[in-house]
């Protein structure tokens, strides 16, 4: 059962003002979750940067018998400001204690072996997904993951295969490519999977926008070494991040993978950094995709303040045209509509769906389609930086392209130099 919202633009923060009455509304009555007796549902969080604080504020908001029990981060700081954080909002559902609260590249271990963990939140930094994902399924743990679920072919080998263990196991991934659980968003893709604008003959995504650096915060490098700066700094560098059209633009790309319900058989890009010039990652990306059936697919990103900004995706097929993008849709055509049904807030939605399926026993997993649009956007992004077409089997297959460190410690780690189209070469 959903339960559904005003009609109107919700936001996170608007949600969660009502997100109790939602929640009781919504959840309570189910059967209880996992092993017969169960109250509680007590959370992991690994990764407790802003995204994880709101991942975990999102999950309280989803049910009310889910509290924060463990929390692991490479910095000490980051941790404590989350948790000051978490308990201004829910004192009451926040049991962390010194001894459930861990620092440090195996802190992500020990916060798991947590006695009753039953969900892990994962918002650390994309390169870490993979190794934490794999973790938590042999622990037999639940997860929510946060997008993307890696950086580079052997981190979605890995990510596939983890998902398909899971499913062995019975145990539930969701991924935050939150469109899948917005309304408005689930309403289109059916119509175009019915056929409402006919065959899909091309597509077109973007997430065309600012600078980042109002929403992350860019760290001095002061006595920092290598790795320190760098993880403090993960939104700017390949290996952590996976550059922003893997980072950020997966949205965009997992909707087109979910509406034509395929991932593209090759690519060709072009990209480049003018003026977000931090880090060695680029500012901006165009790449055109070619999906089975010829289908042709231009996605478009940057992050450059001062343009024309456009976030969404288009679909155009032989008997019209789809527009979405999160707050509006319609379909001009032979067979013209206008969404008019009411709005969710997916960010809180998604951790519904997730624990509703664990309770009635139909888990969801996403771990496959995650890592093939995560996947959509390393392919986009290697023919940016080596300017080389390439094809989909190629770099699944057959890509050397590993960024696993051979002992994850602080120290040394020069970063890889701007890729030069043309120069750079694929692994």
């Amino acid at each position: 059962m959903k339960t559904k919202l005003s009609n109107s633009t919700v936001t996170r923060r608007t949600f969660l003002k009502t997100s109790a009455a939602v929640s009781a509304s919504t959840l309570l009555g189910a059967e209880k979750l996992f092993a017969a007796g169960t109250e509680k549902i007590p959370l992991a969080l690994i990764g407790c940067g802003g995204r994880g604080r709101d991942a975990v504020l999102d999950c309280l908001a989803a049910d009310p018998a889910t509290e924060l029990t463990a929390m692991a981060d490479l910095f000490e700081d980051r941790l404590k400001d989350t948790l000051d954080k978490l308990k201004e909002k829910h004192p009451e559902r926040i049991r962390v204690t010194p001894q459930t609260m861990f620092v440090g590249f195996d802190a992500y271990q020990k916060a798991l072996a947590v006695p009753g963990i039953l969900l892990m939140i994962n918002a650390a930094p994309p390169h870490f997904r993979p190794i934490h994902l794999k973790a938590a399924v042999e622990a037999g743990i639940h997860s929510f993951i946060e997008k993307p679920a890696g950086v580079d072919p052997a981190g979605i080998r890995s990510v596939l295969q983890t998902a398909e263990l899971a499913r062995q196991k019975g145990l539930a991934i969701v991924a935050g490519t939150q469109r899948r659980h917005q309304w408005i968003y689930q309403d289109m893709i059916k119509r175009l999977q019915d056929g409402q604008i006919g065959s899909i003959r091309a597509a077109y995504a973007y997430w065309v926008g600012g600078d980042m650096l109002g929403y992350w915060n860019w760290y001095q490098r002061g006595q920092m070494d290598d790795i320190q700066f760098q993880c403090r700094n993960w939104p700017w560098f390949t290996w952590l991040c996976g550059d922003h059209i893997v980072e950020q633009h997966v949205h965009n790309l997992d909707v087109v993978n979910w509406a034509l319900n395929a991932h593209p058989v090759q690519a060709m890009a072009i990209g480049g950094r003018q003026v977000r010039t931090l880090g060695n990652i680029y500012d901006h990306f165009t790449v055109d995709f070619e999906y089975p059936g010829g289908i042709r697919v231009t996605s478009m990103c940057r992050q450059i303040n001062g343009g024309a900004d456009r976030i969404g995706e288009s679909f155009t097929g032989a008997d019209g045209i789809a527009v979405i993008d999160g707050q509006t849709a319609k379909i001009d055509g032979s067979r013209p509509y206008q969404y008019e049904g009411r709005l969710n807030n997916p960010y809180v939605q998604e951790h519904i769906d997730l624990i509703q399926s664990i309770r009635n026993g139909s888990v969801l997993n996403e771990g496959k389609a995650v890592a093939e649009s995560t996947m959509t956007g390393i392919l986009g992004r290697i023919c940016a930086y080596t300017g080389r077409a390439i094809r989909w089997d190629w770099l699944m297959n057959a890509s050397k392209l590993d960024y696993t460190l051979p002992k994850y410690e602080f120290g040394p780690r020069p970063a890889e130099p701007v890729a030069v189209p043309g120069q750079t070469n694929p692994v």
